[in-house]
């Protein structure tokens, strides 16, 4: 059986391939967020595209440091990312 490229080891029994499907990724929070070796959740803070003439020094500064997710937006990430 061959999913999306992969050639995945398959056992067949009655005709029907017994292996767990793979789980997909949604690519719209792959693109967005990165999990930490501890678990966290990382993301790029916005505002930092146009418009960056009446913003200071000290605030573009911050904004170009990534976020931490909250506990609960990084739990419902996390499901969104089931092999991260």
């Amino acid at each position: 059986m061959q999913l999306q490229g992969v050639l995945v080891p398959c056992e067949r029994k009655n005709g029907r391939c017994n292996t767990m499907p793979k789980m997909k990724t949604r690519k719209s929070a792959a693109k967005r967020y990165r999990v930490t070796g501890t678990g966290k959740v990382r993301f790029k803070k916005q505002g930092l595209r146009h418009i960056l003439t009446k913003k200071s020094s000290k605030r573009k500064a911050n904004l170009r440091a990534t976020g931490i997710l909250a506990d609960m937006e990084a739990k419902r990430a996390k499901t969104m990312l089931p092999y991260a």
